[in-house]
This record gives C-alpha cells, structure tokens and sequence, in this order.
C-alpha cells in the first residue's frame, strides 16, 4: 500500500526543496564543549558508514550491471518508460519507508540529514528555511509525489494520452526528492535494514536508482557530490556495478 500524509502539505513549492549545509552556531561554547565537538568530528570522519565497509557495499539481489535493465526497450515511448519506472522506484521505496517508519521519528530524526551537517530544508512560499524533522518532511514529500502520480494530466493513464511539455523537469523534481528519501536512509537507518537483513534488497534498489537516473539524464551528480550516497555510487562503479 503507498504510503499517504494525512497531514496537510505545507503552503510551498516543490522545486524549492533543497539541501544545504548547515550553518554554523554563532554562539560561543565552553571550550571543554568545543573539545569534545572536535574529537566527535575526527571520529566521524574516521569511522565509515557501515553501508561502505565489507561485506554490506557488496550486498546485492542481482550481479553484474544494471545498464541492462533500465535500457529503453524497442517501440516504448521514453516517457511511457520513464513514467513507469518512477511509480515503481516510489512504492518500493514506500515499502522500507513503512518498515523503518517506528525508527524515523521526531526524537530521533530531528532534522532530515543526509550525512555529518547536510540537512535538507523546506522552502515555504515566503522563502523562509523550515528545518522539519525527518518524518514530517518525508510525509510532506511522499504526499506531493503521490499527487502527482493520481493527477492523469501529468502522468497519464489512458492510451494515447499525451504527457505535458514539462514532464522531464517534473520527473527531475521527484527523482531528487525519492533521492534525498534513500540518501536519510543509508545515513540514519542502515542499521536497521542490516538488523532485518534487508540491505541487499535495499542496496540493488538504489544502485537501479542510480542507473536510471545516469541512463536518461535525470540523476544530477551535483545531488550525491559529497554525501554518503555519492561515495557509494562511486564505490560501486570501481566494482563494475554501475557504468563509469
């Protein structure tokens, strides 16, 4: 079952979105606290997510590439195809969501972190930065992806039904946001799909992900430059799982 907000969406649109680095604190703190934030901070950038360590990088459903699964097929339209494949992405991606849904809460997810001070924010229609925590802004995500999916206008249902002109740059808008979904997961929940032995499941999920987006141009490598996810997908070209 797809997982619907019964929430309301927040006034704002959705390509205002964005991740940025938190900013730092302007306040001062005793120098004791400013220690230990340092060693914290050197321990982080020694210790590796588990999902990067051996033997889980590798753990997968499916060997070889993926070039061969997200390829256009003869005589389907690319949008047909495209438009497929994202409602497939976005409900087994709703699947994890639903399992890990009693881990992700505003306790322990305060903010939506994709890594060590990245957090994604909401932008309201007075452009103001809300920092949700992480369920809140997945619901309000997930909510908006699947509106868009139930408006046959723009993904359309019946044959020979044209798609708009700018379904490309909506599909880029909901390949980020499912992107920013699967990136909070690797960072904050990977133990989990570990504990539910799940991550080959989650891991082929993501690497197909990631090929379709290189495949038609809709993943911008801008989106996983410097995160978590972006070294795996770079771990994972050096293992010949995804083209270079």
């Amino acid at each position: 079952m797809l997982r619907r907000s019964a929430s309301p969406l927040p006034q704002g649109q959705p390509q205002y979105i964005y991740h940025t680095p938190v900013p730092p604190q302007s306040t001062f703190l005793p120098h004791q606290q400013l220690q230990q934030q340092s060693q914290d901070a050197n321990m982080a950038s020694v210790e590796k997510p588990l999902y990067l360590c051996q033997p889980f990088v590798r753990a997968a459903l499916v060997t070889g590439k993926f070039k061969s699964i997200v390829v256009l097929p003869k005589y389907v339209d690319v949008n047909e195809w495209v438009a497929v494949n994202i409602f497939d992405f976005y409900t087994n991606l709703n699947l994890f969501l639903a399992v890990l849904s009693e881990g992700c809460t505003q306790a322990s997810c305060p903010s939506m972190s994709a890594g060590p001070g990245i957090d994604y924010f909401w932008i309201d229609n007075n452009r103001r930065q809300l920092r949700l925590p992480a369920p809140t802004y997945i619901d309000f995500v997930t909510t908006w992806i699947q509106n868009v999916l139930d408006d046959t206008n723009l993904f359309p249902t019946k044959s020979g039904a044209e798609f708009q002109p700018n379904f490309p740059s909506l599909i880029k808008q909901v390949y980020r946001q499912l992107l920013r979904i699967f990136a909070h997961i690797f960072y904050a929940h990977y133990p989990a799909l570990l504990h539910l032995h799940s991550e080959g499941h989650f891991n082929s999920l993501f690497a197909h992900f990631l090929a379709f987006g290189k495949e038609f141009e809709i993943l911008d490598p801008r989106d996983i430059r410097g995160l978590g996810i972006g070294e795996l997908a770079d771990r994972w070209r050096e293992m010949g799982i995804l083209e270079a």
